[in-house]
C-alpha cells in the first residue's frame, strides 16, 4: 500500500470515499437527517476544497495499484506544536487490517518532521473507532459538545497522543 498527498484534483475522489465510509460508520449513532446534514457540511466537494485551500488541512490517500482504501486529513500546528487529525476513514471492509495504522503513522511522521509534540483529535463518544485510538496510544483528555447547527450536536471525546522522539 502507498500513501499519497491529496490535492485539489482529488476532491471528488475524497468525496466518493467519504460516501462509502460515512453511512456505515455513523448509521447506528446519528439520525438519517443528521447524517445527511453533516455529510453535506463536511464532505461536499465545496467543503473539501475549502478545507484544502482555506483551512490549510492536508489530506492523505491510501491506495494500491488499482484501488483507494481510505483517507485522512490533518493540520500541522493547529495550536503551537500540536497536530490535529480532522478525519481518518478506512473503507469498512478493510477496517482492522492495519490501513488506519498506516495513515496514522504517516501523520505522526509529518507531525515529528514539523516539531509537533502532540497529536489531538475529536471522536464521537459512541464511535467504535475509540478502540482504535486507545490501542494506538491516544488518551481521553476531555469531552466537547459542538453545536453544528439545525439543533445538532457533535458529542465528542477529545483525545491526545504525546509524540516521543524516535
Amino acid at each position: 500500500m502507498e500513501i499519497v498527498k491529496a490535492s485539489l484534483k482529488d476532491v471528488v475522489l475524497i468525496n466518493k470515499l467519504a460516501e462509502q465510509v460515512w453511512g456505515p460508520t455513523y448509521k447506528d449513532i446519528l439520525s438519517v437527517a443528521q447524517l445527511e446534514y453533516m455529510f453535506g457540511m463536511m464532505y461536499s466537494p465545496k467543503s473539501i476544497t475549502e478545507q484544502l485551500e482555506i483551512k490549510g488541512h492536508q489530506f492523505l490517500l491510501i491506495k494500491d495499484e488499482t484501488n483507494y482504501y481510505g483517507f485522512a486529513s490533518y493540520e500541522i500546528n493547529y495550536k503551537p506544536e500540536i497536530t490535529k487529525i480532522h478525519k481518518l476513514y478506512v473503507l469498512p471492509q478493510l477496517q482492522g487490517k492495519g490501513v488506519g495504522r498506516l495513515l496514522l503513522a504517516a501523520i505522526e511522521r509529518e507531525a515529528r518532521n514539523n516539531r509537533n509534540t502532540i497529536i489531538t483529535l475529536n471522536v464521537n463518544r459512541f464511535n467504535t473507532a475509540l478502540n482504535f485510538y486507545n490501542k494506538t496510544g491516544f488518551i481521553k483528555t476531555g469531552t466537547e459538545d459542538i453545536d453544528i447547527g439545525r439543533g445538532y450536536l457533535m458529542e465528542d471525546y477529545i483525545m491526545e497522543k504525546e509524540m516521543h522522539s524516535i
